[in-house]
């Protein structure tokens, strides 16, 4: 999938006129490319657009206008972008109760380390979650509640992941679930897997 340059970023001016409409289509997307798994776990898979939503919003609310700072907001929401044959996606731990929040990311910690998070196509392919470092500190007890993955499919996993059920799956001593991913956000993912 090709990666933003500078000149897709709008101004402040020009993207306040396309907004509210961005808003919109980016909104339905994102639903499209959801999977709650267990309790808490929600994974947003990521693609240009979405990324390139973030740069825009981040640049709205900070007011940033410097080219520079946007150029360096591109770099860091590049790295959303998936890459050929592989799918991103942000994991969020929701916590709804202020009073769950440490217990339940005490409970998780560990999930970035390990394969404990994967893709399941079929009976052949297991695609592991690699997380992006620097979101957890076990050794302080610290894990971030928001974690960025990629899964890169191997050789004929696309393939099967166009013919056969996949499943997100979680395997961690905190939180062990499995959820069929849906028909529409896998016709979503097939998208950035063929781009």
């Amino acid at each position: 999938m090709k990666k933003l340059e500078l000149s897709d970023v709008k101004n402040i001016y020009e993207y306040e006129k396309v907004r509210e409409e961005m808003c919109r289509r980016i909104i339905d997307l994102k639903r499209r490319r959801r999977v709650q798994v267990g309790k808490h776990l929600c994974f947003v898979f990521e693609n240009r657009e979405t990324a390139l939503f973030q740069i825009q919003e981040m640049c709205r609310v900070e007011r940033i206008v410097d080219e520079a700072k946007i150029r360096e907001e591109v770099e860091v929401y590049n790295d959303l972008i998936p890459g050929e044959n592989e799918l991103s996606a942000t994991l969020l731990i929701e916590i709804e109760d202020r009073a769950e929040i440490q217990p339940v990311l005490d409970r998780l910690m560990g999930i970035d380390a390990g394969e404990h998070v994967w893709i399941q196509v079929g009976k052949d392919y297991a695609i592991p979650a690699q997380f992006e470092p620097g979101h957890s500190d076990a050794d302080r007890g610290k894990l971030s509640a928001v974690h960025f993955i990629r899964f890169a499919f191997p050789p004929g996993a696309i393939e099967a992941f166009k013919k056969q059920d996949a499943y997100l799956v979680v395997d961690h001593p905190g939180e062990k679930a499995r959820t069929r991913i849906p028909d529409e956000v896998k016709a979503s993912l097939l998208e950035d897997l063929s781009s």
